[in-house]
């Protein structure tokens, strides 16, 4: 499979993922919206913590 075929197929998956967003209720979609808030915490929630450090020790230098 080629460059060309992976890039279509991506994007016929956004594509298809507008869509169905597109087609849900307003509680579907907060509770996706949930799901989601969920999923990055409990994965990124070092790389958060990271960051805020970053931010901190860049604030408290005056930069």
């Amino acid at each position: 499979m080629g460059r060309k075929n992976i890039g279509l197929l991506l994007a016929a998956a956004a594509a298809y993922g507008i869509f169905r967003y597109s087609k849900m209720t307003p509680e579907q979609k907060n509770s996706l919206m949930t799901k989601g808030k969920d999923l990055l915490n409990k994965n990124l929630g070092s790389l958060k913590n990271t960051v805020n450090k970053a931010n901190s020790a860049v604030s408290e230098r005056g930069y």
